[in-house]
């Protein structure tokens, strides 16, 4: 730590996330911007000049000089350059996809708890105040359908839709189920990149919950919606206008709720939440467990599972394609 107790952090890679990342440290009392790092040195002191921190093109000129950093580089290289922090004792911040494979994922948690240190990883929607909303709200889900979909950006394509959008429904959901993956049905397509563009994957959980997801950068408009069916509500949440929608039958459960053929008087109440900082929660969030050595809300190992189902549905679509393609 700092002299004045603040956390040390500085971040790694100033593309699109890495940018908003320093900004949010450089605005955290709790924290103190050490410095931004990127090959692009031009990038590097751009991003720095706004946060008023130091810019180097070599991560390796932070060790020593940190406690916690932000790992916002480019997946195939989240390995390499968290393993050499974690070997450092510095806690560690790292964007989605956690890994690009299961076993550098697996290596990173069992070198972070061997050494008693900190593996966040960025999933972002965790900290939208309307899938905080659902706390006490979602208890067994049964059925859940969900569509993030948006129009095309080329700094997307590099990765898969699944690693990159849909990764963040796979890990609500998983989360939301509570439940280990029983079976996965998947397809999808490459229409303009050299990755799956648009994906749809069923995926059915040991406790019976059976979600439908579906991912697409190639729409005529953003969207990001989840339906989630329990048995005594429905529940939709709007990500993007932060609204939660939750319609319950007031008698379900009740002794002879089904006497008359009446339709039931079904009760709707909407919650709308006010604009948030997602990612100034998360950073915040990180900040605290670097300094309480608490678990964060997305340890290493929750990023790891959603990681573990977004990879077996690229995996199952590949070779679906390549079936197909004979």
């Amino acid at each position: 730590m700092s002299n004045k107790g603040k956390v040390r952090v500085a971040v790694i890679g100033t593309g699109y996330l890495g940018k908003f990342h320093a900004e949010k440290f450089a605005n955290n009392p709790e924290a103190e911007l050490v410095a931004v790092a990127d090959v692009d040195s031009e990038a590097a002191a751009r991003v720095a000049r706004a946060c008023k921190t130091e810019a180097c093109t070599r991560y390796s000129d932070l060790f020593g000089k940190v406690d916690a950093v932000v790992v916002a580089t480019p997946t195939d290289s989240h390995f390499s350059i968290s393993r050499e922090f974690l070997s450092r004792d510095v806690d560690v911040l790292i964007e989605k996809p956690m890994t690009a494979t299961l076993a550098e994922a697996d290596e990173l948690i069992e070198l972070a708890e061997s050494r008693g240190l900190i593996i966040q990883v960025g999933h972002l929607e965790r900290f939208n105040p309307a899938v905080m909303a659902l706390r006490g709200v979602v208890k067994k889900p049964l059925f859940v359908e969900a569509h993030r979909v948006s129009t095309y950006k080329p700094r997307a394509v590099n990765v898969s839709v699944v690693l990159d959008l849909m990764i963040h429904d796979i890990d609500i959901i998983s989360h939301l189920a509570g439940s280990p993956v029983k079976q996965i049905h998947a397809a999808g397509v490459s229409v303009v990149s050299d990755h799956l563009d648009i994906a749809n994957a069923r995926i059915e959980f040991a406790s019976g919950c059976v979600a439908n997801v579906t991912a697409s950068r190639l729409a005529s408009k953003n969207e990001r919606v989840i339906r989630i069916f329990q048995p005594d509500a429905y529940v939709r949440v709007d990500f993007q206008n932060r609204v939660v929608t939750v319609v319950r039958n007031p008698s379900a459960g009740k002794k002879g709720k089904n006497d008359t053929d009446a339709a039931p008087e079904l009760c709707a109440t909407e919650s709308r939440f006010e604009q948030a900082d997602a990612l100034a929660a998360e950073t915040a969030a990180f900040v605290n467990s670097v300094k309480t050595r608490q678990a964060p809300e997305v340890t290493g190992q929750v990023g790891r599972d959603a990681l573990f189902i977004a990879l077996s549905i690229v995996e199952q679509v590949n070779r679906r394609n390549a079936r197909t393609a004979r």
